[in-house]
């Protein structure tokens, strides 16, 4: 159990804590069935990310959003989706949506998209480790892989 499990425990037999008493133990306050933005963020990433790895060898089809078949914004969408987060349909439109972030900035389940020109061409989800899970093509699915050039831009959906 962790010092952050404590802390409603602490709150209802003492009533009121201070935020100093908080940070000694370690807890964060939060109102009863809410989170603060940076957690539901975290959690809402960490969801669809579990999502997109649960739909690891689905097909690719073009302009397929899911269950089964998935193209690329079709799996970031499918997968935000059932984290409780709504995205646009295309990979430009869900670029426009989500807060841009630097490289050094990214987290788990952020969308790292990809493009040239000027315009954004693909998107995956972040996994870590410069990889993402992405559906990237006719004839492939949905798959782990390194991202494998510098010409991303990553976003985090809020």
């Amino acid at each position: 159990m962790t010092a952050q499990m404590h802390v409603p425990s602490l709150l209802s037999r003492a009533g009121a804590v201070s935020a100093l008493t908080l940070a000694a133990v370690g807890g964060t306050l939060v109102a009863p069935g809410a989170a603060p933005e940076a957690q539901a963020a975290t959690a809402h990433a960490s969801k669809a990310l579990t999502v997109a790895a649960a739909k690891k060898g689905a097909p690719y089809k073009y302009g397929a959003v899911g269950p089964s078949r998935f193209d690329c914004s079709g799996l970031t969408l499918y997968a935000y989706k059932q984290a409780g987060k709504t995205l646009p349909r295309t990979a430009q439109q869900q670029y426009n949506k989500t807060r841009h972030i630097s490289a050094s900035s990214r987290q788990k389940g952020d969308l790292v998209f990809f493009h040239s020109g000027g315009r954004v061409y693909h998107v995956g989800i972040y996994a870590g480790s410069g990889k993402i899970w992405h559906s990237p093509k006719t004839g492939s699915w949905v798959k782990l892989d390194k991202i494998w050039t510098s010409k991303v831009l990553y976003g985090r959906v809020r």
